[in-house]
């Protein structure tokens, strides 16, 4: 079949069908490509979003699978998680550092925030246990061990939670401990037993259990007179207050449970 149009001189020319049919396919597509390029576009405006959080130190595995699940359930969000000794995340956060989410490792910590953490809720609880480098070469048994003159121990500075723990725990059962180190948190304790820098420490269990087969871990029974509590809180003034009230909703949740017990956190 064939079409008449005119060549401007009076007289018509049949243009083949195919070659209309052509014509009417290449505008649709090329209409179906602006309409894909448009919906791009729009994909592309989508609002980025970013969830700071801070966390202690003992929290970096479990939260980093936090982070992926929100992530996942909350596209165009990314959170940025911050580790370290909960003292010096809060000396940050009063220093004015732009935070949404804050978790440490006790409420002692947790309250010199004041006013500023808005609704605390308590989320995990965590004991300690003593670590040692694998085949335990000082031969340490018992917490009274940790007291022995040639011993190179390493445990948290004071201020720190696991630290104000150690110290609870030696008090309570009557033994002095005379450190070589103090560290501003769980994980430089654990990086020296690691490193064969220490003969033994005292971190928390979950540390142990996630260090795998790079140290052992000792348990006494001392630890279970000081169990520490983790708190989680929106921090006044974030940014991003409806995520941040989603974040913690997620880490008191399900999902938060899962992880947390996983890794061998206990429930407050």
């Amino acid at each position: 079949m064939t079409e008449w149009a005119g060549n401007g001189r009076g007289t018509r020319q049949r243009t083949p069908y195919r070659s209309l049919r052509s014509q009417r396919f290449r505008c649709v597509a090329v209409g179906v490509l602006l309409l894909a390029m448009t919906a791009c576009a729009g994909a592309d405006r989508v609002e980025k979003k970013t969830l700071v959080v801070f966390a202690a130190a003992s929290l970096q595995a479990t939260f980093a699978e936090v982070e992926a699940e929100f992530e996942a359930e909350n596209p165009g969000v990314d959170v940025k998680l911050s580790f370290g000794g909960s003292s010096d995340l809060v000396t940050q956060i009063l220093g004015e550092a732009p935070v949404d989410v804050f978790a440490s490792a006790d409420l002692a910590t947790m309250a010199k925030l004041g006013d500023r953490a808005i609704d605390p809720q308590d989320f995990a609880t965590n004991t300690l246990q003593i670590v040692v480098p694998p085949g335990n070469p000082a031969g340490i048994e018992t917490f009274d061990d940790l007291a022995a003159a040639d011993l190179r121990l390493v445990v948290c500075a004071a201020d720190v939670p696991c630290g104000s723990a150690t110290q609870k725990v030696a008090a309570a059962a009557g033994v002095e401990l005379s450190p070589d180190s103090q560290e501003q948190s769980v994980t430089d304790v654990l990086g020296k037993v690691v490193a064969g820098e220490a003969d033994a420490g005292l971190v928390y269990v979950t540390d142990v259990a996630a260090a795998g087969d790079t140290v052992e871990g000792i348990a006494f029974p001392e630890a279970a007179s000081v169990v520490n509590t983790y708190p989680i809180a929106r921090v006044q003034g974030a940014e991003q207050e409806e995520l941040a009230r989603a974040f913690i909703e997620m880490v008191l949740g399900e999902t938060g449970r899962r992880v947390l017990g996983d890794a061998g956190f206990g429930t407050p």
